[in-house]
């Protein structure tokens, strides 16, 4: 309908929460009752006729719609539908919008989508907003909108009681202008710059100032232009030039020899082998194993693998500040602009797999007080709670990595806030209100394209920007980001922070992919990311680092709102962008590429050979160059800084490991219980699960070894290990495992960086990797309050202890790494007006990447049991022989304190031999479990293998506990000094000390502290001599161990699930995951003319179809090559623009991912454009009635299938797959059971030959899986009719081998556990499960010992690409 006199249209949509949401959000704004619904918002280009307004209603229907038998949604709905307030006088309505001057990823995604279905000259934008009606006990004031940060997110919405002014989000002003600023309107230069500083909020310090005062008044004699100020203060913003690191340091009055930065680089100096790239571009690059480079041709679609070096790249990067300000598109935008920093290595490079870090203050979750928390230090109002930071944040960033395509595959969770002494009666509050939000992972670059090469890119070249437009979002993030909160003002905080769209940043990355298929004819000369200060940072440094000049044109760079500044255009941090450079005679190519991905370009300036960034404005009314500058004033070197610190210690007292200082009251007999209980809910120490389900860890069917381990996945790993790449017989890969310590640099800077090297190293050695630590190389993320007392001289001594002295004895380097210099947090409190502030410690982050030379020789926790392997015993290497520190402790935390004595690396060689001993049970085979003690000492690293071995075990403490006396017992179960845990069977005991002998430990390092029993007896006893001095049950164990995740997992997604799961940790009989299947993996089914190589034979051509937001083809067409098909790209732009037609394939296969970003539900813009568009509906009706041939859907194809049903012959009773029951993606193995009986008129599926009956786990990553059966006596479908006709090929059993609803065996409540459906005659099939991302045989989250060998090179999923093989003949 049309918003009265208004151009406009305006269509209610589906509802916009479930049941349980609509009273989380009564309860948060105290409501009687809630309802939403969505609503969409429509600028048309011309009048719609009423076919055009039937297609935008049809591709507008999505979802599930209000009921309208209840009151509210009635008075909702008719309010909309009128564009006037409720008729019930005690109906209040709240309209939530996107913010003015942005487009919502929704939007850019929505548009694509009509305009692909025929609508491309009838609707210029589509906006989505949501409306809410609530009633309440008492009347509101008018504008009154209670808890609105309930409703909506402030970052990047508005929300009034008004219905929006669609000339707001839609109207477009004339250009504003670029403002000059006059000296003299000011008493000096000087004045007037720090003026501008402060209003503009670009965090210059004085030296930069007088800097720039010189260079315009001697140099430019002119007044600058506000944009040439912002430019130059995000280029040179200690987020972008790390001025501390390359600083002098004065400490305690003694000048210092090194920087920061130079003690870093020492070891590269000292260490430069295995490196092919440090300190010089987006990521390291490391020398990587000979394998294959896997990609299709751009001239025949035909995906194929090269043989060549893959090279590893390494990055890990912070985004602290954003996600402090606004959790979700804070740690969004921090996962996409890593993601960026590894796709713009060299000349073009991939990410591969991901990592997440979080580090906040206490969460003081609601009914789960924690007895060390404090609870009265309150937080600045535009800050968001530790609470929602780890509610929000998490899945911002598992978001964008899922609709990415990274997996992600490690990471780490902690929690501190803590008062200490400063002097004898000064005390300050340390944590991380500041949080730490940490991205990072692997990637690959081909060899040709290691490197950035200034040489080859000529004047002339062509300066490009692909990905999303410019929109007002994000201004200065990286002057904001240089401060400590609290300096700057609260709406610059506000205007820092971004928005994601991952699935823009997809296509810009297909087409960097197309270009590196390409070669030595790779397009793409030169490419940055656009990260903090956007294009006026990253087009700077292109030019810079191409050693010229350049000319741009403001006015053609793509945006959303033409009324934006000069400064807002070329300054904001819209993300999702690359810019590149093209050589002249490459751009129609490159345009070629960019339109096939339908990727955004602007083609933005030309480089020149004059060292000089001048900026046109077309469209200009005064200015019409807003920027004018030699490249060297820009980047030019203001004078160095100089540091003058004072060191301090703090006034630690000694922790009491009794424990009777502190619980007095609780009986000496009971403090064991009581620590342990305290320890297990810590979250660095507890279960993780919440933060690890949310996120996709197989896209790319190269995960070897990701978080959960085991039968019973359960997540303890310590090492993510991916495979070199897509090549069968292969068994090189990567590992990459983390480190961090902070609450130890409060005792000791420098033991807390040596043992975060240590434990990233101590969890590394779980993966066999080559030549010991030859090739390990780091990452070292920094984050310090530096300008807090004595934080300057313990970053300095942090960084000197692993820079100068552990790093080079040890033989690695650290070739990456990024500092955050403004860990401090500073408010006024609202009721006191009292200065308020919480500092984080000096804070280390290590990552540690390594080769990795046998990937199925990975360790994990989970420990094995006695019916499986026989007697077993556990060993315990102690690298701290004699040492118990139990400062900085998990333990010392749960108790409110520090302590004064820190573990450490006692003895860096050590830690050498340590590694030769491993290097040695990794070839040996002996080792059947491994776990590191680290948070929670070795108590927690036994009950974890525990936990994952689903096993009891009986500790005997002599060889390492003086006495049975408590303080003894704490001190030997709870200290974190560097050890490690190790299962072997009984007979190789001596094999094992053999390794360890061979190195020369000391006396003691090794001891044999336990067996594992029965299995029935799943319990943990600890006994010193005859004493048995604690004993409890695993699950209780366990429970106590996941009940943080869960009480999180409660907050956040439906409490049903969450309690389900946390339940199933009591069955001691469950069985975990099994291999039950009824084939054999190694059986040749192939027919013969496929298993001859020849070139008079032609394989059978397989579309691997996507379209934009799919990410799993790569997986998908290796699937089908190794079963003997030519696998061949198709995008859907190559069948719309009838490039390609079908006709010329025997089968389809529709990919995973998220097709537009899913906007419209799942598949289901994926599938209107096919169902909207004549001539694609005509194309594929005639392939699906073809009889020769098959099409297969997975995850995301299975939804778009099940879209296009009306189109697929036999397969009309089919659901729709809809929200997982436990509204959350859910990525899990799960098990599942193949279905295909024999009928006479049903003949056996294409795909599953063999295989009926089989019991196999099976990847599931999706957010909308859920089978739906229209409701209702006259719907023709139904869960039982389904299975009575036959056509339904899998389904979700639990453990036990049963059909099951029960979550999380059935991870998104599916009736009758139904995950596959097939057509009437076989030849489709559709299922969310992945079988694609298990073809290379080590790739599995859980493996049975002995079974790679029985399978083959392919694992047992490979079997159904065969069967397709083999119906084709």
């Amino acid at each position: 309908m049309a918003s009265g006199e208004s151009p406009y249209l305006i269509l209610p949509g589906s509802s916009a929460f479930s049941e349980f949401r609509l009273q989380r959000l009564a309860q948060a704004i105290g409501a009687k009752s809630v309802r939403a619904v969505w609503v969409h918002y429509v600028n048309p280009l011309q009048e719609l006729d009423a076919q055009e307004l039937k297609t935008l209603e049809q591709i507008l229907h999505y979802g599930e719609y209000p009921d309208l038998q209840d009151r509210l949604s009635q008075t909702l709905l008719d309010a909309i539908h009128r564009n006037g307030t409720p008729r019930d006088n005690n109906t209040v309505l709240f309209y939530v919008c996107p913010r003015p001057g942005t487009i919502s990823p929704w939007s850019s995604l929505a548009t694509m989508i009509a305009r692909t279905c025929t609508l491309e000259n009838s609707v210029k934008r589509i906006e989505r907003g949501m409306v809410l009606a609530a009633t309440f006990e008492k009347d509101l004031a008018p504008d009154e909108v209670p808890n609105g940060d309930a409703l909506h997110d402030r970052m990047t919405q508005t929300i009034s009681r008004e219905s929006p002014n669609l000339e707001l989000i839609f109207g477009e002003s004339e250009p504003a202008l670029a403002t000059t600023l006059s000296f003299e309107e000011y008493s000096s230069p000087q004045a007037a710059l720090a003026h501008a500083n402060e209003e503009l909020g670009l965090a210059m310090d004085k030296s930069e100032i007088d800097y720039l005062v010189e260079a315009y008044t001697q140099e430019l004699k002119r007044g600058p232009v506000d944009v040439e100020l912002f430019m130059f203060a995000q280029v040179n913003s200690e987020h972008c030039r790390h001025k501390q690191f390359n600083a002098d340091f004065t400490i305690d009055g003694m000048r210092k020899g090194h920087s920061l930065f130079g003690m870093i680089r020492n070891t590269h100096q000292k260490h430069p082998k295995h490196v092919v790239s440090a300190y010089s571009d987006n990521a390291a690059v490391l020398n990587g194993e000979e394998a294959s480079f896997w990609s299709p041709s751009q001239i025949t679609g035909e995906w194929n693998g090269i043989k060549e070096t893959v090279h590893i790249l390494c990055k890990v990067e912070t985004h602290n500040h954003p996600t402090a300000v606004s959790p979700f598109p804070g740690a969004a935008t921090g996962s996409g602009g890593e993601i960026r920093d590894e796709g713009a290595v060299g000349r073009g490079s991939r990410p591969k797999a991901g990592l997440s870090g979080f580090t906040v203050s206490d969460l003081l979750i609601p009914g789960f007080d924690r007895p060390w928390e404090l609870k009265d230090v309150g937080k600045p109002s535009h800050i968001a709670s530790s609470l929602d930071i780890m509610l929000e944040a998490p899945i911002g960033s598992a978001a964008f990595n899922n609709e990415f395509g990274r997996p992600c595959t490690t990471g780490y969770f902690r929690t501190l806030l803590t008062r200490v002494f400063t002097n004898e009666k000064d005390t300050e509050i340390r944590g991380y209100h500041k949080p730490i939000m940490l991205a990072g992972g692997v990637g690959t670059v081909r060899p040709q394209h290691a490197l950035k090469n200034p040489d080859i890119v000529p004047p002339g070249s062509h300066l490009l920007v692909i990905g999303g437009p410019a929109m007002l979002i994000g201004l200065g993030g990286g002057a904001a980001s240089s401060v400590q909160s609290g300096e700057g003002k609260v709406e610059l905080d506000f205007a820092s922070v971004q928005r994601g769209n991952p699935e823009v940043q997809r296509r810009a990355q297909e087409v960097i992919d197309a270009c590196r298929s390409m070669g030595d004819q790779n397009p793409i000369l030169f490419i940055h990311d656009v990260g903090a200060g956007g294009l006026s940072n990253a087009l700077p440094e292109l030019v810079h680092d191409s050693g010229l000049g350049a000319i741009f044109e403001l006015r053609n760079i793509d945006s959303v709102d033409r009324g934006m500044s000069p400064l807002q255009i070329w300054c904001n941090e819209a993300q999702e962008r690359y810019v590149l450079a093209v050589g002249p005679d490459d751009l129609e190519l490159f345009k070629r590429i960019c339109h096939r991905e339908r990727c955004g370009y602007s083609v933005v300036g030309t480089a020149t050979r004059e060292q000089r960034l001048i900026l046109k404005d077309s469209e200009a009314k005064g200015t019409d160059t807003p920027i004018d500058l030699p490249m060297p004033v820009l980047f030019g070197k203001p004078p160095k800084m100089s540091r003058i610190v004072e060191s301090r210690k703090l006034r630690l007292p000694a922790f009491d490991s009794s424990l009777s200082m502190y619980l007095p009251e609780v009986p000496k007999d009971g403090l064991l219980h009581e620590a342990v209980n305290r320890v297990l809910t810590l979250p660095s120490v507890g279960s993780k699960s919440f933060l690890i389900t949310i996120g996709d860890r197989t896209v790319g069917g190269l995960t070897v070894r990701d978080q959960m381990v085991g039968k019973w996945q359960v997540p303890v790993a310590d090492v993510s290990v991916t495979a070199t790449s897509l090549l069968s017989g292969v068994r090189t890969g990567e590992a990459m495992a983390m480190g961090e310590k902070p609450t130890l640099a409060l005792i000791s800077p420098a033991a807390s960086a040596r043992m975060a090297v240590a434990e990233s190293l101590m969890n590394l050695a779980a993966a066999s990797t080559f030549d010991r630590l030859s090739r390990v190389r780091l990452s070292a993320n920094w984050m310090s309050a530096s300008s807090h007392p004595g934080e300057g001289a313990a970053l300095y001594e942090a960084v000197e202890a692993i820079g100068m002295d552990l790093c080079p004895k040890l033989g690695i380097s650290i070739p990456v790494g990024k500092d955050s210099m403004s860990m401090k947090m500073k408010w006024k409190d609202q009721d006191t007006n009292e200065a308020k502030e919480v500092t984080a410690p000096m804070s280390l982050v290590i990552t540690a990447f390594a080769p990795v030379n046998f990937t199925d020789r990975t360790w994990t926790p989970a420990l094995e049991r006695l019916e499986d392997v026989g007697e077993t015993v556990l060993m315990f290497v102690n690298l701290a022989i004699g040492k118990k520190n139990m400062g900085g402790s998990a333990l010392a935390q749960t108790f409110g304190q520090v302590g004064d004595e820190a573990p450490d690396v006692w003895d860096a060689d050590d830690i050498k031999n340590y590694f030769d001993a491993v290097e040695q049970l990794h070839e040996a085979g002996i080792v059947l479990a491994y776990h590191d003690r680290s948070d929670g000492g070795l108590f927690t690293t036994l009950v974890e293998m525990m936990f994952a071995g689903r096993c009891g075990l009986e500790i005997m403490l002599d060889g390492i506990c003086r006495s049975s006396d408590t303080k003894d017992v704490i001190e030997t179960l709870f200290n974190e000094e560097l050890g490690a845990v190790f299962q072997v069977r009984k007979k190789d005991e001596i094999e094992f000390k053999r390794c360890f002998a061979t190195c020369g430990p000391p006396a003691g390092m090794v001891t044999k502290i336990g067996r594992v029993p029965e299995a029935s007896k799943q319990g943990i006893s600890f006994a010193v001599g005859s004493t048995i001095v604690y004993r409890n049950t695993r699950a209780e164990l366990q429970q106590r161990w996941a009940s943080t995740s869960h009480q999180l997992q409660r907050l956040r997604d439906n409490p049903e699930c969450a309690d389900a799961e946390f339940a199933n940790i009591l069955d001691d009989k469950d069985p975990g995951l099994s291999y039950n299947i009824t084939f054999k993996p190694k059986e040749n089914i192939l027919p013969l003319k496929a298993s001859i190589s020849s070139a008079f034979i032609s394989k059978p051509r397989v579309a691997i179809l996507r379209e934009e937001g799919v990410n799993g083809q790569a997986e998908m067409a290796y699937a089908f090559h190794m079963a003997g098909f030519s696998a061949i790209d198709v995008h859907m732009t190559d069948i719309i623009s009838e490039r390609v037609s079908l006709a010329g394939f025997v089968g389809v296969a529709a990919c995973g991912g998220f097709s537009y970003g899913d906007v419209l539900g799942a598949g289901q813009g994926w599938a209107k454009s096919v169902l909207l568009h004549p001539k694609t509906r005509q194309e594929f009706e005639t392939f699906f009635s073809r009889p020769d041939t098959f099409t297969l859907g997975v995850c995301n194809g299975c939804q778009f299938l099940s879209k296009l049903k009306e189109l697929i012959p036999g397969a009309e009773m089919w659901p729709s797959f809809e929200r997982n029951a436990s509204e959350q993606y859910e990525a899990r193995v799960c098990m599942v059971e193949v279905m295909d009986t024999k009928a006479p008129d049903t003949p056996p599926s294409v795909f599953l030959h063999g295989m009926n009956g089989s019991k196999l786990p099976i990847v599931t990553a999706h957010g909308e899986g859920r089978a739906h059966f229209p409701p209702g006596i006259t719907a023709t479908s139904s869960p039982s009719t389904m299975y009575n006709e036959g056509l339904v090929s899998l389904r979700y059993v639990d453990n036990y081998g049963n059909p099951t609803e029960k979550y999380p065996f059935n991870p998104n409540g599916s009736p009758q556990g139904i995950t596959g459906v097939r057509s009437k005659d076989g030849r489709v099939l559709a299922l969310m499960p992945h079988p694609e991302r298990t073809i290379l045989r080590e790739v599995a989250s859980y493996i049975p010992r002995g079974k790679m060998e029985e399978w083959g090179e392919v694992g047992p999923w490979g079997r159904m690409f065969r069967s397709a093989r083999r119906w084709v003949g």
